[in-house]
């Protein structure tokens, strides 16, 4: 049996920053995941995620401004370049776009608001119907080799790190618990589980979680007709205050757009990854739309997990030893370090954020 002061079990990228940040405060730390390091069956895979500032509640700001300071960290700690800054852009849904930019202004996160002229001329990829917030410090997080790098700076702090070990079973034993694998058993007070689309499964009659959908989503990428166009992330806000369409570029591949909680829901452990034509029709015309700076013929395709909440905010609480990390609901990716550091914080005893907790 092995004890530690910190187990995770989930080696995503709130798994590895939570494993991160527990080793370099000292913590001795295990970090465990079912499968094999940078594997494709989950939601931290792959090239970039959107990195931004721009969301309409001020918690979210807040965190993701923390997050940057909490990236550069990490690249210094492993020389990786982990955040670019390309800027970013909401447009669409006005009231959603207004309230992006109030929040923005009150945390004091440099923006400007352009009407649609002046945005084209700046961004000559896009079609604009109406005004556009851009806030320079939006971009893009490379996703695999995020998560590598915090394993990598996990481990040189001490963490004990161990892929390819399914944990079969969680068991609560008064104020510890036990992470069973088939060939070993971990035993501590603060058990962190960040396994993503499996979080249901591993802690069915052990933490009532809210409803949680797993649903499989396809973004795809598209070539820029012309070099030198300037690519910011980018938002389009619809008009239930969700945004349904969203992109960035990944150099080598093209410009990535996506449809927002679309895809049909699926168990992780049953999931496909080829593409359905229909959905991929879908994107493709939100390219001809949205983006004349591309060809809007898709020259890749991804699949990922998204698990949702109703409320789209995350889950991050504790019961007795066992601290859920889980339900990023398709937008936690930029948040990686700085949510590590919540859950370690929260998994040592302190009340987690009204948004995050489970009874919220």
């Amino acid at each position: 049996m092995r004890r530690a002061d910190l187990v995770v079990v989930g080696a995503g990228v709130n798994g590895a920053a939570t494993a991160w940040w527990a080793a370099r405060s000292g913590l001795d730390v295990v970090l465990l995941d079912r499968f094999e390091a940078g594997h494709e069956r989950g939601s931290s895979h792959g090239g970039v995620r959107i990195f931004r500032f721009a969301y309409p509640q001020a918690e979210y700001v807040a965190l993701a401004q923390q997050a940057r300071r909490l990236w550069r960290l990490v690249e210094e700690e492993t020389g990786e370049t982990l955040l670019e800054e390309t800027g970013g852009i909401d447009f669409g849904w006005q009231p959603g776009v207004a309230a992006t930019a109030a929040a923005l202004a009150a945390a004091g996160a440099p923006h400007e608001l352009l009407g649609p002229q002046e945005a084209a001329e700046r961004f000559a990829g896009f079609a604009f119907d109406g005004p556009v917030l851009f806030h320079p410090n939006g971009g893009r997080s490379w996703a695999a080799r995020s998560v590598a790098a915090l394993t990598r700076a996990a481990a040189a702090h001490g963490a004990e790190v161990r892929f390819e070990e399914p944990v079969e079973r969680i068991e609560v034993r008064g104020d510890e618990a036990l992470a069973h694998t088939a060939t070993d058993t971990f035993r501590t007070g603060r058990l962190v589980v960040a396994a993503g689309a499996w979080v249901a499964d591993l802690l069915a009659g052990l933490v009532p979680l809210p409803r949680l959908r797993v649903t499989l989503e396809q973004p795809a990428h598209f070539r820029p007709l012309e070099d030198g166009l300037r690519w910011p992330s980018f938002i389009e806000h619809a008009a239930d205050a969700a945004f349904s369409t969203y992109g960035l570029f990944e150099p080598g591949v093209g410009v990535k757009l996506g449809e927002h909680q679309v895809g049909p829901e699926v168990h992780p452990d049953r999931r496909g990854f080829e593409p359905d034509p229909v959905a991929l029709a879908r994107v493709s015309a939100h390219a001809r739309r949205m983006l004349p700076g591309v060809e809007p013929i898709p020259v890749a395709v991804d699949t990922c997990l998204y698990t949702t909440t109703d409320d789209d905010d995350f889950v991050i609480d504790r019961v007795g030893p066992i601290t859920v990390a889980s339900a990023c609901s398709g937008h936690g990716f930029k948040f990686g370090p700085a949510t590590g550091r919540l859950i370690v914080e929260v998994a040592g005893g302190a009340p987690p954020p009204p948004r995050f907790a489970l009874g919220r």
